[in-house]
């Protein structure tokens, strides 16, 4: 199953992060891959030190997209308002450099000396290119409330949430819940949710999530009770 960040901008969402990586040298395996540029670009800025973990990775990170680049595929990632980087976010430094250095005399190559104005400008711009790779155009969001009604009484409402909020994709956010009474000692659930407008469906999710197996065991149907733009 793909790891999922969310809010990355936040406090909230460097702190899970920081967690995340309190064991971790990477985002998902032994080795940088895909996974970890796609967590970078999605950083708006470098972390604090404050988030030890978070630091220590993303100028590991840093480090490798200046100088070698990534290739590891990874076990996948998604992350709130980001796509997975591309293939050429994540390729070496551009043969050309490669193939300049490899031309120079041996007598002309200074292992120990500093970087030059243009080899960091080629640094900068890598590291750039893959932000803007990563990054998709900002799509609306929707705050939507769901009433979701069980079979009967005997249905086990906190299961019945547990199983609603069991459904997880990319671009859905669950929020606040209540039970309301609807009569005959039966109760509603009311919950609220966020969704991205280009990833997430209501429609979809009720017919292909909500009302089919597994969480149809408790949940009889769903109705929107309030959809606004955000």
């Amino acid at each position: 199953m793909a790891v999922a960040f969310y809010d990355l901008g936040s406090e909230s969402g460097l702190k899970k992060l920081d967690d995340y990586l309190l064991t971790r040298s990477y985002i998902t395996g032994y080795q940088a891959s895909k996974d970890d540029v796609t967590v970078y670009a999605a950083l708006p800025k470098a972390p604090s030190s404050q988030y030890v973990n978070v630091s220590r990775w993303y100028k590991h990170i840093d480090a490798l997209l200046r100088i070698s680049g990534v290739s590891g595929e990874g076990s996948g990632v998604t992350v709130q308002g980001f796509a997975p980087v591309t293939e050429e976010a994540i390729a070496t430094p551009p043969a050309a450099d490669s193939k300049a250095a490899a031309e120079d005399d041996d007598d002309d190559v200074d292992l120990f000396g500093e970087e030059t104005e243009e080899e960091k400008k080629a640094a900068e711009e890598r590291a750039a290119a893959v932000k803007a790779s990563a990054k998709k155009k900002e799509s609306g969001k929707s705050s939507v409330l769901l009433d979701v009604k069980p079979w009967d009484d005997e249905t086990d409402m906190k299961k019945l949430e547990e199983a609603v909020r069991s459904i997880q994709m990319e671009g859905l956010l669950w929020g606040a819940s209540k039970l309301v009474p609807v009569g005959y000692g039966i109760k509603k659930l009311q919950i609220m949710l966020t969704i991205v407008d280009d990833l997430v469906s209501v429609d979809s999710l009720i017919e292909e999530h909500l009302t089919v197996e597994p969480v149809n065991e408790y949940v009889q149907s769903c109705d929107i009770v309030a959809f606004n733009k955000i």
